[in-house]
């Protein structure tokens, strides 16, 4: 590029200059051949009083002058042009090179880069130009990346502990439960508790990655079926239930929406107080609502909810593996929902997700 640079600056330069002199050139020509022709006139000339050479200038001397001065003219400007050409040259290949020193240092930056030092960053200074935009630009992807690996290797280590805790359980289980035959109705029973929460561990690590994968064809989808049907699903344990849904469609999974719905649900049964309730609503305008009792969660750790592997000590039951509401916000953003999450006044939370108004191609289904 700085090759490139170089010669288009000196061949802008070049042809500039060649244009002028070539005009300057031509306009002295005929300025000066013009004015010799009055001095000296090789024939009558339309002058009733022509002007006197000047004493001792032979004619034969005056009418050769213009051919010596533009040789002698164009021999200077053919050596300037050259001289110029070289200092061109030089000028362009320094300006060049000044020029892409910025993209020097991003791509230096860009080299050295690596998972252990995405702290670095370009911080290039100067004026608000084009380089300095695209190197902000490549500072606030930086940032970007280095959160996402942060919460990569944060993730990777709480999904590490959580699968290694049963594993851990279920080996000291056969170490020592096996040794007394009596007891092996009790292992069997330990082991198969914690096998389910490993495959449960597992089966939503999955479900998780898919719906970070994004989705590869969205359908038709009617929701208010998938809440009612989530609801009758839904282990109730002494908690009332009650839903309040209108007909609305939605484009997206409704393998994945299910799996919304019931992580939404089952978190709001599950972190409940027993005889408390959970309200289900879901409007036309495709907003859904999801309201719990339960106890009260202080507002400043409402993002933490959807982190994974996150349980809030304020919360009743830790027999989750802290990944339903995670999995439930990666599948609203692959719809390209939003989920928010606030307490309530009296304990509890009210969870909502909103997809946005239907399009008018998806016509609501009549209220069954």
């Amino acid at each position: 590029m700085r090759v490139r640079l170089t010669v288009l600056y000196t061949g802008i330069f070049l042809v500039t200059s060649t244009v002028l002199v070539i005009v300057v050139n031509m306009v002295f020509s005929d300025r000066l051949n013009t004015e010799v022709a009055q001095i000296a006139p090789d024939r009558p000339v339309r002058l009733e009083f022509p002007p006197p050479p000047p004493p001792g200038l032979r004619v034969e001397n005056v009418r050769e002058l213009p051919e010596e001065v533009l040789r002698d003219q164009w021999i200077a400007t053919l050596i300037t042009i050259a001289v110029l050409a070289a200092l061109s040259i030089a000028a362009g290949w320094w300006m060049a090179g000044r020029m892409l020193r910025p993209l020097r240092r991003i791509t230096a930056t860009a080299q050295r880069l690596s998972f252990s030092n995405l702290d670095e960053r370009i911080a290039l200074t100067g004026p608000n130009d084009e380089l300095k935009d695209l190197a902000d630009t490549f500072d606030a992807m930086l940032e970007r990346l280095e959160r996402s690996a942060e919460s990569q290797r944060q993730f990777i280590a709480n999904a590490a502990h959580e699968l290694r805790t049963p594993l851990a359980t279920q080996r000291a289980a056969i170490q020592i439960g096996l040794e007394d035959a009596g007891d092996l109705p009790a292992v069997r029973a330990k082991l198969l508790t914690h096998n389910r929460r490993t495959e449960q561990i597992i089966d939503s690590l999955l479900v998780l990655a898919e719906a970070e994968h994004g989705l590869d064809a969205m359908r038709p989808v009617e929701l208010a079926t998938l809440v009612r049907q989530t609801a009758t699903e839904s282990t109730t344990d002494g908690i009332t239930i009650t839903v309040a849904t209108e007909p609305v469609m939605v484009r997206g999974d409704p393998v994945l929406l299910h799996r919304l719905l019931v992580n939404v649900v089952s978190n709001a049964v599950r972190y409940n107080h027993p005889g408390g309730s959970v309200h289900i609503g879901l409007s036309a305008s495709g907003v859904l609502t999801v309201r719990n009792t339960g106890p009260h969660v202080a507002p400043e750790r409402i993002p933490e909810l959807f982190q994974p592997f996150r349980r809030l000590h304020t919360r009743t039951r830790t027999d989750g593996a802290g990944l339903g509401l995670s999995i439930a916000a990666s599948i609203a953003r692959a719809h390209h929902a939003e989920i928010t999450a606030r307490p309530n006044p009296d304990g509890g939370l009210e969870l909502t997700v909103v997809f946005g108004i239907p399009s008018p191609s998806l016509v609501s289904l009549p209220r069954r």
